[in-house]
């Protein structure tokens, strides 16, 4: 079923609206690292964050607060076109508050923000490898053969043709509700697996990488939605000898991508190999089911680097190693990251030395 995305579609609808109120849909993360979203008339057009209103919702029922004490506060940080509803009407990133004005136990965004205002003389990018899987309502890949397998993993990653690739027009969807909505998107390839994708944001610089990629997945399950299709960000959506799915996490500070910044990325990897224990803590659920050493992974339990190694912690693409300068690729985060927690702890080892 193809999903008809383009705001054009929509004008017949727009065109009921009266004056200049528009819709603004309010995104945020909930208690489980989930997104959930709500909307609200807003009697202006917006151009900057300061005409956005906070918010609040139900906290007790998103796994954020006690019923006792429910209210739990949504201050906008960021917004973008929506490409759902077109028009001036947008999408809003909002951040989680409890009652008495402290960040929710789930605003990792809080402690990411001020480690990229510590470090913005290195000007962190990155950018995010997000794979993720598609089901069906009855729980099974979607598009595998109905009760049977598909054959084994080789011609799936970046395929064409039928049998070799799926649902690729509700993945064509959500890239390109990615660029109306101004989203850094970079790119997206069939996975390993087939029925899983992946998705690239970035580069970003500092915080506004946490923010993209966050928005970037709520349009990937709004776009499926339409065809009532789940997204899973599992790191190990099916057991045996499948592929996982990780959120490969690409870095450089400006030392790293000046020429002879390969002593800055050496530097940087030595720093990470001192606080491997840690990052893992950050680095997703269930991430130990991928992390096994096989299907291009490093094992959970050790680190290692080198160069255009897809099997180590670390890998530097050759040709950065052959220029001299460039960035290196964190290869251990789980597709299931919050992604303000993998860029806070890779700012805080090897920019801040925490």
């Amino acid at each position: 079923m193809a999903f008809n995305y383009h705001p054009e579609l929509l004008r017949p609808y727009l065109a009921l609206s009266q004056g200049t109120s528009i819709q603004a849909e309010y995104v945020w993360i909930d208690g489980d690292n989930e997104l959930r979203s709500k909307s609200r008339t807003i009697t202006h057009r917006v151009t900057n964050l300061s005409q956005l209103p906070n918010w609040d919702f139900d906290g007790s029922s998103t796994n954020q607060a006690p019923g006792h004490d429910s209210d739990i506060s949504l201050r906008p940080v960021a917004f973008y076109k929506d490409p759902f509803r077109g028009g001036d009407n947008i999408l809003v990133l909002a951040t989680t508050y409890n009652s008495d004005g402290t960040p929710n136990k789930t605003n990792f965004r809080h402690s990411a923000a001020k480690t990229m205002e510590l470090a913005k003389d290195a000007a962190p990018w990155f950018g995010l490898e997000q794979e993720y899987t598609l089901f069906d309502l009855d729980g099974k890949p979607f598009g595998w053969p109905k009760g049977g397998f598909p054959g084994p993993q080789g011609p799936y990653y970046c395929g064409a043709g039928a049998g070799k690739v799926v649902a690729r027009d509700l993945i064509e969807a959500h890239y390109r509700a990615c660029l109306y909505a101004g989203i850094r998107i970079s790119g997206i390839n069939a996975e390993v697996m087939p029925s899983q994708w992946e998705f690239q944001v970035g580069p970003c610089e500092g915080i506004s990488m946490g923010d993209e990629l966050w928005l970037a997945r709520y349009l990937l399950v709004r776009v499926a939605e339409q065809w009532g299709v789940k997204v899973s960000f599992h790191p190990k959506p099916l057991q045996g000898d499948w592929n996982g799915a990780g959120c490969h996490t690409n870095y450089s500070t400006k030392q790293m991508r000046e020429p002879g910044g390969i002593q800055a990325i050496n530097v940087a990897i030595e720093k990470l190999s001192k606080r491997h224990d840690e990052h893992i803590a950050v680095y997703g659920e269930d991430n130990d089911l991928r992390l096994t050493g096989r299907h291009e992974t490093g094992h959970i339990s050790s680190f290692s680097s080198g160069v255009a190694n897809r099997g180590a912690s670390i890998r530097v693409p050759r040709h950065v190693a052959e220029k001299g300068y460039g960035y290196l690729e964190d290869r251990r985060p789980a597709s299931n990251i919050d992604p303000y927690r993998v860029t806070d702890i890779i700012v805080e080892t090897t920019v801040l030395d925490k």
